[in-house]
């Protein structure tokens, strides 16, 4: 059984690299100026300066660096959460940290503040911090009997919540455009400097996470199990909590606020691979960023030369699987 897991685990790893490869290459090719192959290799290793090469170097690849890495964060930290919650449908944007963060963000554009990557940084660093202590103490308080339906309606009553001031900010500042396009979620205008964000807080996270998953593993199998392996359940939780706070942060300030990623994502990855989240968190992280690869390009072709938010996209899949999900373990 072991090693038929195995075999999946490699099959889904390879299947995620061979989607990932000509994803990347459609991402940069394809938009409102199509690029030709030859024309990619030319653009980094000779740049000519030509309107081409500045399009390859200055818009396409950062935002394509962008998308690959805040989709992984979305499908790892999904895992993550389910993993220590032991609950299917535990997502940050459903449990509202991303909103959390975007609501902070929309109060410093509405406070006349320049709105520099530092301090839009800063804010959805506080805005996670700020949704992720109450999903701390929610999680923390009574582990034991951490309903679905529980979790669930705190998740939606703080999302809801958090959406709503976060449009209200933007009415009462007149900055409603600015908020529906963080509300909606896209890379449009992804610069290397978002790529230096993501990048800073992603790979130290990936690292991290990788190391907390043979923990993360214990913990999934219940408190009383955790306990007697000599392992705290309440400081697993409390960390991981706690190191997907700037992970969720960063995200929202590359890709805004983007949903379902996280449910979606891990879910599959345990169809294919089991339980293991030493499997599962890496899996997760590249299926993340196959699938929000993609979704970007549909959201800059389908209704060229506009763009469409690409988390109408992510939506579409998103919510049909949580409802399915939901009903089934109701049932």
């Amino acid at each position: 059984m072991e090693r038929q897991r195995i075999k999946r685990t490699w099959g889904v790893a390879i299947a995620g690299v061979c989607l990932l490869i000509p994803g990347i290459l459609l991402a940069v090719c394809m938009g409102a100026m199509e690029i030709l192959l030859v024309d990619i290799w030319n653009g980094i290793f000779h740049n000519t300066g030509s309107l081409t090469d500045m399009m390859i170097r200055d818009v396409r690849l950062p935002r394509v660096i962008c998308v690959l890495v805040t989709g992984g964060i979305l499908g790892m930290t999904g895992a993550m959460m389910q993993g220590v919650t032991r609950n299917p449908i535990a997502e940050p944007s459903l449990l509202g940290i991303s909103q959390g963060a975007t609501l902070f963000v929309a109060l410093l554009y509405a406070s006349g503040i320049g709105a520099t990557a530092g301090n839009t940084l800063l804010a959805a660093l506080l805005g996670a911090f700020f949704s992720g202590v109450p999903v701390l103490i929610f999680t923390m308080k009574n582990p034991g009997n951490l309903s679905i339906t529980k979790l669930l309606l705190a998740g939606t009553a703080m999302s809801t919540f958090f959406t709503a001031l976060t449009s209200v900010a933007g009415l009462l500042s007149n900055q409603s455009q600015m908020v529906g396009f963080w509300v909606s979620g896209g890379f449009r205008g992804a610069t290397w400097l978002d790529v230096k964000i993501i990048l800073a807080v992603g790979i130290p996270g990936f690292l991290a996470a990788v190391l907390l998953a043979p923990k993360i593993n214990v913990i999934s199998l219940g408190d009383d199990m955790a306990t007697g392996l000599g392992i705290h359940p309440q400081r697993v939780r409390l960390i991981t909590i706690l190191l997907m706070i700037p992970l969720c942060a960063a995200a929202v300030v590359v890709g805004k606020t983007i949903g379902f990623v996280g449910l979606m994502i891990p879910q599959t990855i345990r169809l294919f691979a089991g339980t293991d989240y030493r499997r599962v968190i890496p899996l997760s992280f590249l299926c993340g960023a196959v699938l929000l690869t993609y979704a970007d390009i549909a959201a800059r072709m389908i209704y060229q030369p506009y763009e469409v938010p690409i988390g109408i996209f992510t939506a579409m899949l998103g919510v049909p699987f949580f409802l399915y999900m939901a009903g089934k373990e109701r049932g």
